[in-house]
């Protein structure tokens, strides 16, 4: 008998979690009778019970961990409460989990006469790969990222391009070859790597293991990440499956992120959305763990201003504080809030906005964004072009293809270093909402809003292309299980 177990490994960060946690109920809906058990450390297991459907029965397994033996503050196990600099940190120590989790798969072994189905594990602790050869069990690695950016993040890393070059302008192995990087599109950290500092060193480690798997899962859709999907399989030399989009397509439909509230109620959001004409106000987010510097939000809160456009804000700390704290109007022009909510021309939101369901009201006509996947999937797939700002890690490259291959976006500042002046966060954001290529980037995001539904459809025996590649992937490694067992 085929094994119909499923095990999942999440990265220990909420981008990655809710990604994974999405999957999860997706393959249980399309094959009852499976077991999925996820993976994580106590305090992340325990957020994930919350945002489990009472009727599910999905699996969930903690793993001892305590975070102050690796130099982090106690009950620190999820990226979203730690400074930038602390993150790596956090993730390094995920290979101390290691025995734990070996340990765990035995005992299923021991359990069920034979070993799992499969093992999906993120792509940053791919050396799940090692234990699943060990134990003879399919090794899935997900990269929660799209194509574009996990191709181009792993590209940088096994090769060091810019190592190679004084010209502003990169080429990646595995892009085509006009496809060119400029350094001010590489995160900080990595413009100056050479590959032996302890992150480079743990991402390349980790990509070569990920490249030992079975396969590997991302969460674009194929149609629209051509280039990137390309250029993933040309670096890996992996079958490449796109099972976007992972997130619920119809409006208001719930969908809870692990536990977070929201710092304003939905009927109150809503209510605020519905006051103003469709495609008029400007949603503002830099994802759970990016921030802005406090120059940076001086100027983007006058250019918002001055541009005359109703906008909802999810403010948070600037840069150099803890983004957990409570927010103080000082980082912001005197008497900003007070003038912007006597008018109704803004809404500042604390800790955590509804995003899925403002981006699903007719009246948001752009999202100022850092361009993280699952930010940037989710306003395509509502039709809302985009204002970039990427900060760190992939949203760079997101920002670049968002723009130059699709067409939806325009760049406003790149990282939180980057000198912007209102000036020009007034101009961009009339753009987007007034001019004709705002209309030009309307229209495209409409169509790839379309794209991005029919991968998920499904009439009678026709599936879209995401459905059908997981669903198929699934059946193929039952079948190919059953076979080693007979």
């Amino acid at each position: 008998m085929a094994s119909k177990h499923i095990v999942m490994f999440p990265l220990m960060a909420q981008g990655h979690i809710i990604p994974f946690l999405a999957l999860a109920k997706l393959i249980e809906q399309r094959n009852p009778g499976y077991t999925i058990t996820i993976v994580n450390t106590p305090l992340n297991i325990q957020n994930i019970r919350t945002s489990l459907p009472p009727n599910s029965n999905i699996l969930l397994k903690e793993l001892p961990f305590r975070s102050s033996d690796h130099g982090l503050p106690p009950n620190t196990e999820n990226a979203d409460s730690l400074p930038p600099r602390e993150i790596s940190k956090l993730v390094r120590a995920s290979e101390t989990l290691q025995p734990h989790f070996e340990h765990f798969i035995s005992d299923i072994i021991q359990k069920d006469g034979h070993p799992p189905l499969c093992i999906i594990a993120d792509v940053f602790v791919a050396w799940t790969v090692g234990i699943a050869k060990k134990l003879g069990i399919f090794h899935v690695t997900f990269t929660t990222c799209g194509a574009c950016g996990t191709a181009a993040y792993m590209s940088l890393y096994l090769h060091l391009p810019h190592r190679h070059t004084d010209s502003s302008e990169i080429r990646l192995p595995g892009f085509p070859e006009a496809f060119r990087l400029h350094r001010s599109q590489m995160p900080e950290y990595l413009r100056g790597a050479d590959g032996t500092e302890p992150w480079a060193t743990f991402v390349r480690k980790s990509t070569l293991l990920s490249l030992q798997s079975s396969a590997m899962m991302c969460n674009p859709v194929e149609d629209v990440e051509l280039l990137g999907l390309q250029a993933l399989r040309n670096i890996t030399g992996l079958h490449v499956l796109a099972i976007g989009p992972l997130f619920p397509l119809e409006a208001r439909t719930p969908y809870q992120r692990n536990g977070k509230k929201p710092g304003i109620q939905l009927e109150a959001c809503l209510e605020w959305l519905d006051s103003h004409l469709p495609r008029s106000v400007v949603y503002i987010s830099f994802g759970s763990q990016n921030t802005i510097s406090a120059s940076q939000m001086m100027e983007l809160a006058r250019g918002l201003e001055e541009s005359s456009k109703p906008f909802l804000w999810l403010i948070r700390p600037p840069a150099g504080f803890d983004l957990n704290e409570d927010f103080r109007d000082e980082w912001l022009p005197e008497g900003f809030e007070a003038r912007m909510r006597k008018n109704r021309e803004g809404l500042l939101v604390r800790k955590w906005a509804p995003q899925l369901e403002i981006l699903s009201h007719e009246s948001t006509g752009a999202f100022l964004s850092h361009c993280g996947w699952n930010s940037s999937l989710e306003s395509l797939s509502r039709g809302v072009p985009m204002i970039g700002w990427p900060l760190a890690a992939d949203q760079f490259y997101n920002s670049k293809m968002l723009d130059e291959e699709l067409g939806v976006c325009v760049e406003l500042a790149r990282g939180s270093e980057d000198n912007i002046e209102h000036t020009h966060v007034e101009r961009l954001v009339r753009l987007v909402l007034d001019e004709e290529k705002g209309k030009e980037m309307k229209e495209k995001a409409i169509k790839l809003a379309e794209m991005i539904r029919a991968a998920v459809k499904e009439e009678g025996d026709e599936k879209g292309s995401s459905l059908r590649v997981l669903d198929d992937f699934i059946r193929g490694m039952a079948e190919a299980s059953l076979d080693s067992r007979d």
